[in-house]
């Protein structure tokens, strides 16, 4: 049965858990503005764009092309599809992402699978990529999971789970950063939620909507840590 009342919290395992993401939080926070985190800032902006492109072929549409630029912005050319689910899954599959891979650094098989599908999906967006900053962040993270696989694999390195943790809390801080820079803090008239704002009935501003946008990427954020302990109990 799951703890889901967190009982007899915390285990040697819990507890390296919140100290490993406590540990990430503060040298993602120190280093914010270096170049170190440029590559894992690309690569929350490629998942924000991968979710605009999977939203949009579940909704059947197409997708023409994909961009990340190295200033961190992006674009997904999309045909078709329901516009108005197409523009909220960026921020917010940006969001479930980092989640997902956060609990899926709790055991060492999530965390194979987590690593395969990433690779499998930055392989896939590799070939729809529309610009050589995305291309050459694809080819780079590949190469990237690779070794690190290797080193788990064939070597006491074993790293893989550390590696999907970060890029989970990684993703997820730099998903509630960039909904407070883009959405709240100014307002930019071409952003997801001005334009959702515009074709949702709701009397709701673009700024409302990235309010609203951030309380649900904080709810994914304490979500994993909470599934995670629980996970771990």
């Amino acid at each position: 049965m799951p703890n889901w009342g967190l009982k007899s919290c915390c285990k040697h395992d819990q507890v390296m858990f919140l100290a490993t993401i406590g540990v990430y939080t503060v040298v993602i926070l120190a280093l914010w503005r270096t170049i170190l985190l440029t590559p894992f800032k690309l690569i929350t902006v490629f998942l924000h764009e991968a979710s605009h492109a999977i939203a949009c072929i579940l909704t059947c549409g197409k997708v023409e092309g994909i961009q990340v630029h190295a200033n961190e912005g992006g674009a997904t050319q999309t045909r078709g599809g329901i516009y108005w689910l197409i523009l909220p899954a960026g921020y917010l599959g940006s969001s479930f992402w980092g989640m997902a891979l956060i609990l899926a650094s709790t055991n060492l098989l999530t965390a194979r699978i987590a690593a395969g599908c990433f690779g499998v999906a930055l392989l896939i967006v590799l070939f729809l990529a529309k610009n050589w900053t995305l291309r050459g962040l694809c080819i780079g993270f590949i190469i990237f999971l690779a070794v690190v696989w290797v080193l788990q694999e064939l070597t006491t390195v074993r790293i893989l789970r550390y590696v999907i943790l970060f890029i989970g809390v990684m993703n997820s801080l730099f998903s509630v950063y960039d909904i407070y820079d883009d959405l709240i803090s100014r307002r930019v008239h071409s952003s997801d939620a001005e334009k959702f704002a515009e074709v949702c009935p709701c009397p709701c501003t673009g700024v409302g909507w990235g309010v609203i946008w951030g309380l649900i990427s904080f709810i994914f954020l304490g979500g994993a840590v909470y599934l995670g302990l629980v996970i771990l109990s």
